[in-house]
């Protein structure tokens, strides 16, 4: 009062006065506001949402309105979905190249072990025969745990596998290689439930990008294990060792996110996805797309070393086999998200890998590159393709989780032998023609099965079709 009355005694009037006052108020609104968004920001984003505009602390009532809550959190929601992309992408690096780099090293672990050619195919076959056992515990390790601390710890065993695998002991070899192939079977789970909880109107472009990066990443680890390991002299057991410091990385990156409130999966209906003919549909077409890939993975190298392609080259074309793909694997789901149905996307897919493998087959290395485009080309979309059905067939993340349980669980324990069956037939005939004939029948069995998982239908527990899926939204 006292300074009122100075401030007219000075010759200014009541309503500047009243005005001055007001901006002060103002001002300190404002810095309340402020360090409420700071201290509270959830409850803020509660009550404003829910149209509770008051939010009473300590320091009294503060009005809050929606206009101030985007103010303030637009550039840390982007900030915090930039970091959960980046963080899904380097995950989804990390779960081909422990695998992938294992086969252009098949010669010279036989060499040095002295394995059969059966048992060196085990060291493919047995992370994706693990991937068969313990996907369908991914889901049940999420309601516990969280999906964002599981994939945490699923990193920290991969790590562990592969130092573990690059032991000189050929016991560790395939404890290792076992040990790997869980944590690989818990993620590769996780990542498309995590996808359609986090981004359920981009499931297409975000399967992309992870696929996409998963794919870049099998390919370039081909290609450098044969430099890594002769090139820079640290041998196959050095040149395996190394991808353990990206998994470190990963694991730095990923821990702010595995902090923030879990991504918890609730319980549903035991069993009813196993007796859904579309689920089953997307379940066959996931698995010939995983036979064909990991017989490619594992033994193309040394189909084109019999043929007379050097080794290192036969490294790198395993390598381009897969890069060629990252561009059908990235537009792929983004085309799907779109459509109605997905069956033209299936017949253009499969038909590349039936022309690029029947070339293979028949041509010998006339025209090889050509072949090896079309495969690659092929398997990236394939690949990418059977991830996305993943997310479109199904409601929600939980159900989502789910199919990704069965699909690959089912997926790969069929595809753990085909790296095994592609080498037997081999030493049992002692050509490659059995073989290749082998991943192109199971190829065109998968484009029949395509048009029965590329429909417009939801899996449920009543009912295969059960409503129009919708289109994703536009960017």
């Amino acid at each position: 009062m006292l300074c009122l009355q100075k401030k007219l005694s000075l010759g200014d009037t009541p309503n500047s006065v009243n005005c001055g006052l007001t901006q002060q108020a103002e001002i300190n609104a404002t810095q309340k506001k402020n360090h409420l968004f700071r201290a509270q920001p959830l409850a803020v984003f509660f009550n404003v949402f829910f149209e509770r505009k008051r939010i009473r602390t300590k320091k009294g009532d503060i009005m809050i309105t929606k206009n101030d809550a985007i103010q303030q959190s637009t550039g840390k929601r982007y900030l915090k979905i930039a970091l959960l992309v980046i963080g899904i992408v380097l995950i989804s690096s990390n779960l081909r190249p422990a695998i992938t780099s294992v086969s252009p090293l098949i010669g010279e672990i036989i060499t040095d072990t002295g394995l059969s050619s059966t048992l060196a195919g085990l060291l493919t076959a047995l992370p994706i025969l693990f991937f068969a056992v313990f996907s369908l515990l991914a889901s049940k390790l999420a309601r516990r745990h969280g999906m964002e601390f599981t994939i945490l710890v699923c990193l920290v065993i991969l790590t562990i596998g592969i130092i573990l695998r690059s032991l000189p002991s050929m016991a560790a070899l395939f404890i290792g290689t076992a040990v790997l192939g869980v944590a690989v079977a818990v993620a590769n789970v996780l990542l498309p439930s995590l996808v359609k909880h986090e981004f359920p109107n981009r499931i297409g472009l975000m399967t992309g990008l992870y696929s996409m990066s998963m794919t870049l990443w099998a390919g370039l680890a081909s290609g450098l294990s044969v430099p890594l390991s002769q090139g820079l002299g640290l041998g196959w057991k050095g040149a395996l060792m190394c991808w353990a410091i990206f998994s470190v990385i990963t694991i730095i990156f990923w821990l702010p996110n595995s902090r923030r409130k879990p991504s918890q999966l609730s319980e549903v209906r035991n069993g009813y996805l196993w007796r859904s003919g579309l689920a089953w549909q997307v379940t066959l077409f996931f698995s010939l797309q995983s036979i064909c890939f990991y017989s490619t993975v594992a033994w193309l190298p040394e189909l084109l070393h019999d043929r007379g392609v050097s080794v290192a080259l036969a490294g790198w074309s395993l390598a381009l086999i897969q890069i060629v793909g990252v561009p059908t694997t990235f537009l792929v789901p983004l085309i799907a998200g779109r459509l109605s149905n997905q069956k033209g996307l299936v017949i253009a897919t499969l038909t590349l890998m039936i022309i690029g493998l029947t070339g293979l087959l028949f041509s010998g290395n006339s025209w090889l590159m050509l072949w090896i485009l079309l495969i690659g080309l092929g398997q990236g979309a394939a690949f990418s393709l059977a991830l996305t059905f993943i997310g479109l067939r199904s409601h929600n993340a939980q159900q989502a989780s789910e199919l990704s349980g069965m699909t690959q669980s089912v997926g790969y324990l069929l595809s753990s032998f085909a790296p095994i069956i592609f080498g037997f037939l081999h030493d049992l005939t002692h050509t490659w023609t059995f073989s290749l004939l082998f991943i192109i029948v199971a190829t065109f069995i998968q484009l029949l099965i395509g048009m029965g998982a590329g429909r417009n239908a939801f899996v449920s527990s009543e009912s295969v079709s059960f409503e129009k899926l919708p289109t994703e939204q536009p960017l």
